[in-house]
């Protein structure tokens, strides 16, 4: 579920859980180590985080010892501890003593060899991740399952739910904490504007006869902006910009683009139309859609893409930001997003090199 500003989801993925230790298993005594090791035989990852002895809250170890009618805080993914609610005990419901105390959610970019291309689950498993739960793992944007068996990647970035020395603990196993913050790094933005239009919009450039060839200060920008991508994927300790911001820039951007084209296109199009008539409306419907419309075909029967995948990736081919989001809105995803990077970054640099061809054939 995407947040919504003022909403938050009514089922929570980690819940934390108190019960009396009233099943008869516990008898005469289990250690918390015992007891978590059969959730973890059981396929089922739960944690006790606190636990309440003849009235008195004491401190966790794995050695601690559960006696029967002892008071346990269960922490785990929701179906994992309401399947075991009944098989332990009685649930406890208002004790703010025992339940009411801090946990803490932070996203953490996986970046560490011992973490990447790793299977989820076996990284649930690690010895430094006891106490902790994944409550999302994000890829470039798209959410994928916690368990659904697949291996992190460099640049994933994982919520993880749990007591802060946790949490601190594990993440220094798995990569670096990137909390939300509303600033964004312009240090990095700037010098990849600076030297992507000095090195590829200038210093590149060359001539072929007496026509210049190069990919303009726009196309070096752009090409600036791919590497700072991967750099920021590869290294994410550079860079950052707040989802507000990126969204302010998308559409701002895009508005202020359409609005700068339609002016400086409109006149030489309504003079253009009055010396040629409708063939020229024609003919730039039609090569402007029958690429988009055999897309759409080639993506669905040639490659078997997903739906989803192939209206995004004609929507990087035709480098329109508006028919993503146009896209993502109907479909309620933003899968469609992983087919339009790669296709919009070649459709923009395909754009400024065959400009540059166009004059050369037609000179």
């Amino acid at each position: 579920m995407s947040a919504t500003p003022g909403f938050s989801p009514a089922a929570r993925t980690i819940v934390f859980r108190a019960f009396s230790a009233d099943n008869e298993w516990f008898s005469p005594y289990r250690t918390v180590h015992e007891f978590e090791a059969l959730m973890q035989n059981m396929g089922k990852q739960m944690f006790v985080e606190r636990i309440r002895q003849k009235g008195i809250i004491k401190p966790i170890t794995p050695r601690t010892r559960i006696y029967p009618g002892d008071q346990i805080v269960v922490s785990g993914r929701r179906q994992f501890v309401i399947e075991e609610e009944t098989w332990i005990g009685r649930e406890i419901i208002e004790d703010k003593d025992l339940i009411n105390f801090a946990i803490e959610k932070r996203p953490v970019v996986v970046n560490k060899k011992g973490a990447a291309y790793i299977p989820i689950l076996k990284l649930l498993k690690e010895e430094y991740m006891h106490g902790v739960s994944i409550s999302t793992i994000r890829r470039a944007g798209i959410e994928i399952p916690v368990l659904g068996g697949g291996k992190l990647e460099p640049g994933d970035c994982i919520e993880l739910v749990g007591l802060r020395q946790d949490i601190d603990r594990a993440a220094s196993h798995i990569g670096f904490s990137d909390p939300a913050t509303e600033k964004s790094s312009m240090t990095l933005v700037g010098l990849g504007i600076a030297l992507g239009g000095l090195i590829f919009g200038w210093l590149l450039a060359t001539r072929i006869g007496s026509v210049p060839l190069s990919l303009t200060v726009s196309g070096g920008v752009l090409i600036a902006g791919l590497i700072c991508g991967w750099l920021r994927a590869k290294r994410p300790t550079l860079g950052g910009i707040p989802d507000a911001a990126v969204w302010f820039m998308n559409n701002a951007g895009l508005n202020v683009f359409i609005a700068i084209v339609g002016i400086s296109t409109g006149p030489s199009f309504v003079k253009g139309f009055q010396e040629v008539g409708w063939s020229l409306f024609i003919v730039g419907a039609v090569a402007t859609s029958l690429p988009l419309i055999l897309g759409l075909f080639i993506g669905k029967y040639i490659f078997r893409f997903n739906d989803a995948l192939t209206l995004g990736c004609v929507a990087g081919a035709r480098t329109t930001t508006a028919a993503l989001g146009a896209v993502e809105e109907t479909l309620e995803s933003t899968v469609p997003a992983m087919g339009y990077t790669v296709t919009y970054a070649v459709g923009n640099t395909l754009l400024i090199i065959w400009g540059v061809v166009i004059v050369l054939l037609m000179s």
